[in-house]
Order: C-alpha cells, then structure tokens, then sequence
C-alpha cells in the first residue's frame, strides 16, 4: 500500500512586496487621513470612493500588447467576456473614468478627495512597497490656473494640519509648458509635430526628475550620450548635443532669490516659444494669487527643477519636499525628500469623452509622510490600550462587564478580559501587551465592601525600574476607590499621561 503523502502546510508570511499593519500604525494613519480630509473639505471638495479594481482599458498606458499586461500592474483576463482586469495603479485613471462616465450628473467644476491603497506590480525594495496608501484631491473642470494655486495652498495646509511645520517643507511648483519652450528653443521639440522627437522628450523629463538622485553631471549624461551607473549598467541617453544640453540645464539652474526673479530668468530662456511664453505667464499668475493669499516664499516657491516623471502632465506641476535632515543606512545626511507631488492633465478625461476636459491635483504619499512624522518624533509608535478589567471570579462576569460599560459611556476604551482569569499575573501580563494604563481589580472582599481597585500600570511599571522602596511606598500605584468613583479615578489617571 502506498505511503501517503503527507500535505505540506504553507508559509505564514506575508506575499513578497506586501507587509501588515498592527494597532498604532493602522490608529496613526486613521488619524493622518482625517486631519487631510478635514483640510480637503474646508476647501469644498467632496469625497469619492471608488472601486479597487479598474478596466485595463481605463488605466491608459497599460493596455494589453501583450499575452499577459502585468506590466506596472496586477492584472488578469475575464473568462466571460475576456476583458482585462486590473487593481488600480493611482487615483488619477479612475477619476478620469469617473468624471467621463458621470459627467451628465457630475457639478463643474468637480472636485473631489479620496483616499485608499493602490497597487504596483513592480520591484519590491527597503520602504518600498507593492500595495501603499495615496490621498488625493483634484479639480476637473477648471481650466484657470487659479485651480492649481488652490491645490497648492490645500496642499501646504494639509502638511501643517498633520504635523509638519513652517520651515520644515516646502511645496515647489513648475509648469511643463515652460519646459517644453526650453526644448523647443534647444531644438529637441517641434511644435508642428509635437510627437517627432517624443521618445527623446521623455527621456530629457526623467533624467531632469532624477536631478536631486544624480545631479548636475549624471543629468548631463542621461540627456546626452547616457550614463553609466556603479554597478556597470549602461542607460541610454536623449542624445542633445553639448549646446543643446546646455539649454535645458540652464532651465535647471534658473531658480532665484524670489519667484519674480526666478519668472523673468525663464522669461529670457523661453524667448521665441509661444508655449513657454504661457507656461511662464501662468507661473506668475499662480504665484501672485499664492502671494495674496499669505502662501509667501517659506512655504511655496517657483521651482523649475520640479518636472515630475509622469508624461500625461501638460502644464502647472508641484511637489511637495519635507527639507529636513535624516540619516540613512550608511549613516549620512540625507534630506527626506517628496511626500506629495501632483500637476495639471488636461488630456486624461479626453481619453474617453474625446473632449478636452481640464484637471489638475495633488497626491500625497501617506506611508513616507508617517515615516517623516515618526522620523521627527512627532508619532509615538505605540497606541495606548485600553482599560483591562480582571476577572477575579467567572461567577460575576456580569459585574465585570457593568464596569466596562460604565468606562466606555465616559468615553474611555475598555475591555473584560475574556482568557482564562485562573492565573491573576498572566492578566497583568495581558495588559502589558496591550499597553494598557490601567487594570481594574474587584474580588469577592471588594465587591462585598462596593470597592474596586484602580491600578495604574504605567507608574507601576516605571517604580518597579527606577524608584527606591522609600519612593514606592510614597507613590503607591494601587488605590481602592469605592465603585461609584472608578470612573473618576480612571480619568485622573489618564490625564496624568495624555501627550
């Protein structure tokens, strides 16, 4: 008789890419996105929620070109109908979709937030994951560069309202239009066949987007011959010549002291293109209406180094850069970099209405603007747990939850412990893991006299360290109170540690 095989039992981990989330950080983020949405809704928009899961058609560049478009997304082919499916890669696509497939129903202009996880199927790294949280907020309909101001200024308040303070960001805005004069100016862009040099445009904006990551010289590389990395990797470049690289890195270098200086220096670089000639015009603007406004210089700047790595932008473009200074693997000083980037596409609802329809908006990366408030302190890590009220006697589990309820009616997170009350230390034990500040203790002698006690956990634990015997007996962390002062005490107690 053939041995059976015995079945393999799978791995209790996480997918490759993917991680969980446990109580402070899950509490945390809960948090961070109220504070944004209370921002967002200050300004008039209204929330959105759309489905995970979008049309490949939908997502745009992710057509299926091949036998399988798993290509930047997770996605899959219907056995009914064969059409491909695929879980969201941004917000953006399914606005787009959302404003084309309501528009009869939809206010315009739109405007809208949502927030949620969006996939990648791309290379997982260190902080880098295949499932993450974005926050957006858009207008559609708005063709006013008066749009874009708005969403900037909602931007920096939003950094405010969740921690980050003046001084510590700094939210840069460019204008593609302007870039594309440059390079039309430089010869890499012909305005009467704007797709004839489109491969080596797109080149030109990654490098450009990569200037913090490889600065001046590697930018010159990627835009020129190519570059090649450390590791020997050799990438291809835009192939300008010296005199035309020279052009866009002059774009790059035109940053002054204030916008107005920084507007006129693009002024003279975009001499001879309508299009950069706009793209400037419209700078100013947003930047006079940022001004009166009270969004001044150590909050909002022009910027031309931003130009952002998405192609489907076709004007304003801003991110929003956290500038102070943390310390990376190796022990060096690194700025923490971008937590929020966005822009203005008029061309995306087009897609399905075959209409221009104006948009623009701003995506914050929730996960890196977490990391940078715990990086700062501002974040504990831990979230307080609840109240544990011991079992002393399976018989009067009905008191036991009384007292519960009567902490929770105040406003107070409890709980009953629900393991087996045998063993009174593995209750405390019990507590301790749930990081909780207080147990509340009623026996048989208790309950006769109506009495409970209060024990403070947090002071408790800090004595059992720190403290002498002289000075635990003076701060004793145990009190009885009668039941009808439980509460009372238990808010004494919490206040003693809010903050």
């Amino acid at each position: 008789m053939a041995k059976e095989k015995k079945q393999s039992r799978p791995r209790a981990e996480a997918p490759k890419g993917f991680r969980d989330y446990f109580g402070a950080e899950v509490t945390e983020r809960a948090e961070m996105l109220d504070a944004i949405a209370r921002v967002y809704r200050a300004h008039g928009f209204e929330a959105l929620e759309t489905s995970a899961i979008e049309t490949v058609e939908a997502l745009g560049k992710f057509l299926p070109d091949v036998d399988r478009p798993n290509e930047g997304v997770f996605a899959w082919q219907e056995d009914d109908d064969g059409k491909w499916l695929a879980l969201r890669y941004d917000m953006t696509a399914p606005l787009a979709r959302v404003a084309a497939q309501y528009r009869n129903d939809l206010p315009s202009p739109y405007r809208r937030y949502t927030m949620g996880p969006v996939w990648r199927n791309e290379k997982p790294g260190p902080g880098r994951f295949r499932q993450f949280y974005q926050c957006d907020a858009d207008t559609v309909g708005a063709p006013s560069v008066a749009a874009d101001a708005e969403i900037c200024a909602m931007l920096a308040d939003a950094l405010e309202a969740v921690g980050i303070e003046r001084g510590d960001y700094v939210v840069r805005v460019n204008n593609r239009k302007v870039l594309n004069g440059v390079m039309e100016v430089a010869g890499v862009l012909d305005p009467s066949d704007p797709t004839k040099f489109e491969a080596e445009r797109g080149i030109v904006l990654r490098a450009i987007d990569k200037f913090d990551k490889f600065g001046e010289e590697g930018v010159r590389a990627l835009i020129g011959p190519g570059r090649m990395d450390e590791s020997g990797d050799f990438t291809k470049g835009a192939g300008l010549s010296d005199a035309q690289a020279d052009t866009v890195m002059g774009f790059m270098e035109a940053k002054r002291a204030d916008n107005t200086a920084t507007c006129a220096r693009l002024r003279d670089l975009v001499v001879g293109s309508k299009l950069g000639e706009e793209g400037v015009a419209e700078l100013e603007q947003i930047a006079q209406l940022l001004d009166a406004q009270g969004y001044g210089p150590d909050r909002i700047v022009i910027d031309p180094s931003v130009v952002r790595g998405l192609g489907y932008y076709t004007g304003p473009v801003f991110e929003a850069e956290l500038t102070f200074e943390i310390l990376d693997e190796k022990g060096r000083k690194r700025s923490f970099g971008s937590v929020a980037g966005g822009g203005r596409y008029d061309d995306l609802v087009k897609r399905f209405t075959g209409q221009a329809v104006p948009a623009t908006g701003v995506s914050i990366g929730v996960d890196r603007l977490l990391a940078a408030l715990r990086t700062k302190g501002r974040l504990g890590g831990v979230a307080q747990g609840p109240v544990v009220v011991t079992v002393m006697d399976r018989d009067r589990m009905g008191d036991y939850m009384a007292m519960a309820a009567q902490l929770r009616a105040a406003g107070i997170r409890a709980e009953v412990y629900l393991g087996n009350p045998k063993n009174f230390g593995n209750q405390l034990k019990y507590a301790d893991k749930r990081q909780s500040p207080v147990a509340i203790i009623q026996g048989g002698d208790e309950a006769e006299r109506g009495v409970v006690q209060v024990k403070d956990l947090i002071l408790g634990a800090k004595i059992a360290q720190d403290a002498t015997v002289e000075e635990w007996k003076s701060q004793p962390a145990q009190f009885e109170v009668p039941l009808g002062e439980m509460v009372k005490k238990v808010q004494e107690i919490l206040a003693r540690y809010e903050g």
